[in-house]
């Protein structure tokens, strides 16, 4: 039997890299997928590869910054598969990086909102949803920039630390009602966002992609593969943590 047979779950930021990576992981454990994004072009061709594969999938258009948007999103799901069982929380955006001291008020403010009251209201619409359906687990996209900091990305690393604790706080509220809450951390991740990165900071670049003990870049398929795992009945135990995938950058 597949790890997610006959589970409902929603991917946000499913359009493409880990969010893609996800979605298309939790189809092929044997789950009906909700694919969400902003971008409407990206996450329906996720939604196509999904099907295309053999699995099932719809798109639900979902602004995460925007609270009408998500209790929207969510209804969809429930009203299209019936209830939700597991969830992911990928979307986020970095709007800037820099020195602290340079730093536009509008920049940090948005960065945060876009990375961790996102996060709070994906989780606020879907909690009663998986209430309904008896429990269920969620997941949420940190970083490795939460757990000890990175310079000039301040915004970010502090956006994901919140998510971090809201993550915990929200497992020992919910923890007897069925429902499981973490968190996975990627490292340095091979995706189109850090792609674009490398390619605009290439000074930056050569010690990012060293960052891993294990001499390389991970996968969006690597974390993909936590999430299953976290989002599954072998986790039927863990609540409340935070899992590094980052070949050891945290150690190094």
């Amino acid at each position: 039997m597949s790890l997610l047979e006959n589970k409902i779950g929603l991917v946000t930021g499913a359009g493409q890299g880990i969010g893609r990576a996800i979605a298309r992981a939790f189809a092929r454990e044997g789950a009906s997928v909700v694919v969400a994004d902003f971008n409407r072009e990206m996450g329906e061709e996720t939604t196509e590869l999904i099907n295309a594969a053999g699995g099932n999938a719809v798109f639900v258009f979902g602004d995460v910054s925007n609270e009408e948007s998500v209790q929207a999103m969510v209804d969809t799901a429930v009203a299209h598969y019936g209830q939700l069982n597991i969830a992911c929380n990928s979307a986020a955006l970095s709007r800037g990086s820099g020195p602290i001291h340079l730093f536009e008020r509008d920049v940090f403010d948005q960065t945060l909102e876009m990375c961790l009251t996102n996060t709070w209201l994906c989780m606020k619409y879907e909690i009663p949803a998986l209430l309904a359906a008896g429990g269920g687990a969620i997941v949420n996209i940190s970083s490795n920039a939460s757990l000890r900091g990175q310079a000039f990305n301040t915004a970010y690393a502090a956006a994901k630390s919140g998510v971090n604790v809201l993550t915990k706080s929200s497992a020992a509220e919910y923890g007897r009602e069925g429902i499981r809450i973490n968190a996975v951390s990627p490292g340095v991740i091979r995706t189109p966002g850090i792609e674009k990165y490398f390619a605009e900071q290439p000074e930056k670049a050569a010690g990012l992609k060293k960052a891993a003990v294990l001499d390389r870049l991970g996968e969006p398929e690597e974390i993909a593969e936590a999430v299953v795992f976290l989002c599954s009945d072998r986790a039927s135990f863990i609540t409340g943590q935070i899992l590094s995938v980052d070949g050891g950058g945290a150690v190094r």
